[in-house]
């Protein structure tokens, strides 16, 4: 664990808006600076598009790249550094002194740096997902005796799959906010790494590793968030786009004394509060926001809003336009 160490701000950068013959220059000086891992090819030009997390114990970079190329420097993985890169799209090579391998659309490739200089060369468009742990934070050895420093987990391995489902879901919010919760994401990402490594597309992930179904959990409610809004959601195609059955999927929400459809109900009526509330609905009626929300039953959607809120959704509406007046009138 981390401690107290709280996460730093992201960093962001993009090539949009640099002229192309600025984008070399802008490159090399971050990189120059430890701040990004990655410079221009040659003959190439550079197209970027990320964000960097820096955490307690763990940096994720994340974004789009082309014409680019990352490889052993200030702002690379170190002596004491392990880097796990994910292919989230488009393909890759990776080189360390005599070894190479292409890493395609949804592999990962992980490189000790103790193996010697590196190279992975991104000409065409890709999407990457990169993290830096301490070398001491994973058991490099777990995968086997004898393995080279520069390896790929394919992308059918089940642990990878996950890892990539948790990253995808967590990226797409705001960096933690306290130690406690950066602490929590980093011993995530390092179990899962760590499972990617011995798993590889042989071994199970073990269901009942703690760290590992907090992750998947995660990921299963991000997706139930993305689908919020498609009354036609599931539990057995939430289970299949996740690789698990409706059993295990449902054991997962007992985990936090929660039920899959009391998370679902919550979620939904959470979002038709919102929107009953919001200006941008005002022309909308209350059966439409219901529809949109995911309730096909009006006076079912009527009885759950009024015991999770003790208010009718007219109420929330008339109280939300009380409350607009009021302030328009204070000004």
């Amino acid at each position: 664990m981390a401690g107290l160490v709280p996460p730093a701000a992201p960093l962001r950068f993009t090539t949009r808006g640099i002229p192309e013959p600025s984008r070399r220059r802008a490159l090399y000086e971050l990189s120059e600076q430890g701040l990004l891992p990655v410079v221009p090819l040659p003959d190439c030009v550079p197209r970027v598009d990320l964000v960097k997390w820096r955490l307690p114990g763990a940096s994720v970079l994340y974004g789009t790249f082309a014409g680019v190329r990352q490889d052993s420097g200030p702002a690379s993985a170190g002596p004491g550094e392990v880097f796990f890169g994910i292919n989230v799209a488009g393909r890759s090579v990776a080189r360390q002194q005599r070894q190479e391998i292409t890493i395609g659309p949804g592999d990962a490739a992980v490189i000790d740096p103790q193996g010697g200089a590196f190279a992975i060369a991104r000409p065409q468009m890709c999407q990457l997902i990169g993290i830096r742990i301490p070398r001491h934070a994973v058991q490099l050895e777990a995968a086997g005796s004898g393995r080279p420093p520069l390896r790929l987990v394919p992308g059918r391995t089940a642990a990878l799959q996950l890892l990539t489902r948790y990253l995808s879901s967590i990226l797409d919010g705001s960096v933690p906010s306290s130690s406690a919760l950066a602490d929590a994401v980093v011993t995530h990402l390092t179990e899962l790494i760590e499972l990617s490594l011995c798993a590889a597309g042989a071994v199970p992930v073990p269901a009942r590793d703690p760290g590992v179904r907090a992750a998947r959990l995660d990921a299963i409610k991000a997706d139930v968030d993305h689908h919020l809004t498609d009354r036609s959601l599931t539990i057995a195609a939430l289970a299949a786009r996740h690789g698990i059955t409706p059993r295990y999927l449902h054991k997962l929400f007992e985990d936090e004394a929660m039920t899959y459809s009391r998370f679902v109900l919550d979620r939904r009526l959470d979002l038709a509060y919102r929107r009953l509330r919001h200006p941008r609905f005002a022309d909308r009626t209350i059966s439409s926001i219901a529809h949109d929300t995911g309730f096909g039953d009006l006076s079912y959607f009527n009885r759950a809003f009024r015991r999770r809120y003790s208010i009718t959704p007219s109420d929330a509406r008339q109280q939300a336009a009380l409350s607009s007046w009021q302030r328009g009138g204070d000004e």
